[in-house]
């Protein structure tokens, strides 16, 4: 890897803001997920890992579903979007794992583009208003708490940690790519 792109991998600041780390680990974590599902035709996305189910297509709709279920649900206070509202999630829970298989690499990447897309516009505006990360969703819990937008923001952080973990192992069986950048 060249210089310059090192320089463009995203990275945490060492001694910035709260919201700038926070912001900065999810897009270490986005971007490695992106590295790590790069390059694979249908084959590659479908391949998996000894008893496992999970393939790399498959955590690309998951966390697509993810990211547009959090914001949405949690911070917005609205119904998911298609295509996640069509699914009975109850009776077919590993529906986007399951699925994975009939969609194309290049759907599958731009359903996963697209909410991180959706994602990042909800946590500027929101941040725009001046209130940090402080600011409370509008999901209420049964006992009457509200995330706030920290909250939100550290669950992605760790939903993607724990499946880029699954995407290292998964890469490495399909071509050999190890490592947490392309450097």
């Amino acid at each position: 890897m060249t210089e310059s792109a090192a320089e463009e991998w995203p990275e945490p600041p060492l001694a910035g803001s709260e919201a700038a780390a926070v912001l900065g680990a999810l897009e270490r974590q986005r971007a490695t997920l992106a590295w790590k599902t790069s390059g694979l035709d249908a084959d590659g996305l479908r391949a998996t890992v000894g008893a496992s189910s999970v393939t790399l297509g498959g955590l690309l709709k998951h966390l697509a579903h993810v990211e547009d279920s959090h914001f949405a649900r949690l911070w917005l206070g609205v119904p998911v979007g298609a295509p996640w509202n069509t699914v009975d999630w109850d009776n077919d829970p590993d529906w986007a794992y399951r699925t994975a298989a009939e969609d194309t690499p290049d759907h599958l990447r731009t359903i996963w583009r697209e909410s991180a897309a959706r994602s990042r516009a909800v946590v500027e505006e929101a941040l725009s208003t001046g209130g940090g990360l402080d600011q409370l969703g509008a999901y209420v819990t049964r006992g009457g708490e509200r995330p706030n937008l920290r909250r939100i923001l550290l669950d992605l952080v760790e939903e993607y940690a724990r499946h880029v973990g699954h995407a290292d192992l998964i890469r490495e069986s399909v071509d050999g790519l190890t490592g947490e950048d392309p450097g």
